[in-house]
């Protein structure tokens, strides 16, 4: 029996000689067998090795295709694009925010304080920020004690903290089907495997959970959910609480963005034994300012912490320091709540531009999950879109493992200004309104 990585091998050479152009689709894998006499479990595994080798991409419903475009460096989704608007990674920072934030810099600038905020941070000198940060994290009439709050240095690394202090390396996290893909990194590195769990219009399904191999915890985004726009209804809530009690799981919930529905509250009002909360600055203020927080049960918190030292993931003094003035004296809350309005506007630029295609997002989110035209492929459309100067995440770099990727993509629309959005989306709608072969290049 031919060796199917032989076989792998060749259709690379056919790939990189353009014999394979790139957006071609394959055959059927029933199809390859037959043609090639081989058993059609040797087929798919062909089609995996080509897929793992970043020569391929798998598409639910409508087959395997050659890639449009080299696959990006993983984990996606970290760093900004070079491309001349950036709509792959949402960075919302507002105009007159700097000026709003220099005023809390005047009293660090200061030598005395200057020097107390340049000192290694102890624990007890954490208290006046877990003070401040008390009542930056509530909303929906949840409340943290401020004694519960740990910080970090940003909230990657409140993730790989919480990852570390539930799942023991070789052991199971399950994950929404679509996640963050940062996430898989860090699993990766902690040597944690990913269970992808499915979902539908309400969010993770609680026959998933129960249904998968046995797992550790749980890590989800159940508030404006990435990619997918979403935010988890109450009966689900319920139903998803009672299941992972029954599991015995712990919750991990990242609630980056949260701060823009502040009328939903966190999962931890209904299983506050078990669930880690987890937020950071970087959305709330500016990417610039990294700090992580996490919000532990009684019981668990003394295990995140020690994590979060063993890991070297704590939070450094002067970034606490700043962080707790804007907290305390209403800057961060302030620029929290513009965000919000401008988080709406920028939906609405996105709902005029993209009248007449299935796009899924929440009114006030930064971002939105869009499902392209059926004579569309996501690969073939990133790399269109780029040609544009535009950079666009694909659905497949939220996908957990080597499932099949979804004709999708998101936009992050936090990081233009409103007119540069505007064109910008302007432009994609009549990319997609086209065909892959009006878009190719001479």
């Amino acid at each position: 029996m031919e060796d199917y990585r032989l076989i792998a091998d060749q259709l690379a050479a056919d790939i990189r000689a353009g014999r394979l152009r790139p957006g071609e689709r394959l055959p059927p894998q029933r199809r390859f067998a037959r043609s090639r006499d081989i058993a059609g479990s040797t087929a798919a595994r062909v089609y995996g090795e080509l897929i793992r080798r970043g020569l391929a991409v798998g598409e639910v419903g409508r087959g395997t295709f050659v890639r449009a475009a080299p696959p990006g460096p993983q984990p996606m989704l970290t760093e900004p694009s070079e491309a001349r608007v950036d709509l792959e990674v949402n960075f919302p920072v507002l105009p007159e925010q700097a000026e709003m934030l220099a005023a809390g810099m005047a009293r660090l600038q200061r030598p005395d304080v200057l020097a107390a905020s340049l000192r290694p941070l102890g624990r007890s000198g954490a208290a006046a920020a877990r003070e401040a940060a008390a009542p930056l994290l509530a909303r929906a009439g949840w409340t943290p004690e401020p004694e519960r709050i740990l910080f970090a240095g940003n909230g990657r690394q409140a993730i790989a903290a919480a990852l570390a202090a539930c799942v023991p390396a070789g052991e199971r996290l399950g994950v929404e089907e679509y996640t963050y893909p940062v996430v898989k990194g860090i699993a990766a590195h902690l040597g944690i495997t990913l269970v992808p769990l499915a979902m539908d219009g309400d969010g993770l399904l609680p026959e998933a959970l129960a249904d998968a191999p046995p797992l550790r915890a749980v890590y989800l985004q159940p508030t404006l959910h990435n990619p997918l726009g979403m935010t988890i209804p109450p009966h689900r809530r319920v139903q998803l609480v009672e299941t992972v009690r029954a599991l015995d799981l712990h919750v991990i919930e990242d609630a980056i963005y949260g701060f823009l529905r502040d009328d939903v509250p966190p999962l931890a009002t209904l299983a506050p034994e078990r669930t880690i909360v987890l937020d950071s600055m970087s959305k709330r203020l500016a990417p610039g300012l990294t700090l992580g927080f996490a919000v532990a049960p009684p019981a668990f918190e003394p295990r995140l912490a020690s994590a979060l030292r063993s890991g070297a993931w704590s939070a450094g003094r002067f970034a606490l320091d700043a962080a707790t003035q804007w907290m305390a004296d209403g800057t961060a809350d302030a620029i929290g709540r513009a965000k919000r309005a401008d988080a709406v506007e920028r939906q609405r630029i996105r709902a005029g531009s993209l009248t007449g295609f299935t796009v899924h997002a929440d009114p006030g989110g930064y971002h939105c999950w869009w499902e392209l035209p059926e004579h569309w492929r996501a690969e073939t459309f990133v790399a269109a879109a780029a040609r544009l100067g535009i950079a666009i995440a694909p659905g497949a770099a939220f996908t957990v493992g080597t499932g099949r990727a979804p004709n999708a993509v998101r936009l992050a629309l936090g990081t233009p200004s409103h007119r540069t959005l505007s064109d910008a989306l302007d432009l994609l709608a009549g990319l997609a309104r086209g065909t892959p072969e009006d878009a190719a290049p001479e």
